[in-house]
């Protein structure tokens, strides 16, 4: 099973949860500071990280930045009090994949765990045939799951790759925000669309794409993206 990290400032959530986990199957680390969820990362090696935004000390925002620039691909899932929309729009910008609300219920939380980890194993499902597209200066190698402009890799994170491979695959065709909840994130019925317009201005950044007139990913206003016709 999956191996987590746990970082959790409150001991009541962080035993609850990490109970729940454990009954599921998952081998858990547990850390009540930022600092010690980042030498966990290094030792523990886990697969998800589920981060409480509140902490002491290090605040959940930089400890998340600070792991997203250690691994890319880390699939990471920020705990927010209900209401705190700002903490939720700067989360996913700053790298989370998803979040879920205080009080944590368990199903909800394993959900979402389930539902990011299936994509980091497997950002979407392809064919398997060999095939690297080629759009201007950008290569998608939909088989290897890889991405380059202008001959540099670009590291994306799980929900980054899944989206700008989902958009691709279609040049030319409007997406709404429902419709990328449903195809990147599973979320068929709860879905909120920040997590598709901060995950389209993290892929944005990480192509070199101008904010005013982005070359690749367009937005459609009142509908959703589109990825450029080529």
């Amino acid at each position: 099973m999956p191996r987590v990290l746990l970082i959790e400032d409150d001991r009541a959530v962080r035993e609850g949860v990490a109970l729940a986990l454990r009954r599921q199957g998952h081998e858990v680390a547990l850390a009540v500071t930022g600092e010690d969820g980042l030498i966990l990362l290094r030792s523990f090696r886990p697969d998800v990280v589920v981060l409480d935004l509140m902490l002491p000390g290090m605040p959940g925002l930089d400890v998340c930045r600070a792991m997203r620039a250690l691994d890319p691909t880390l699939p990471i899932v920020m705990v927010t009090a209900r209401g705190d929309d700002e903490d939720i729009v700067v989360g996913l910008e700053v790298g989370a994949d998803d979040y879920v609300v205080k009080p944590v219920q368990a199903r909800v939380l394993q959900a979402r765990l389930r539902a990011v980890l299936r994509r980091a194993a497997a950002p979407v499902g392809e064919s398997g045939i060999p095939r690297i597209d080629t759009y201007g200066d950008l290569a998608i190698d939909r088989a290897g799951l890889a991405v380059t402009r202008q001959g540099s890799p670009v590291a994306l994170a799980p929900s980054e790759l899944r989206l700008l491979l989902t958009l691709s695959a279609s040049p030319g065709q409007v997406f709404s925000r429902q419709q990328l909840l449903e195809a990147v994130w599973e979320h068929s019925y709860h879905g909120d669309a920040r997590l598709v317009d901060a995950c389209v201005r993290r892929l944005r950044v990480k192509m070199g794409e101008p904010p005013r007139e982005p070359r690749y990913i367009h937005t459609v206003r009142g509908f959703g993206y589109r990825f450029a016709a080529w």
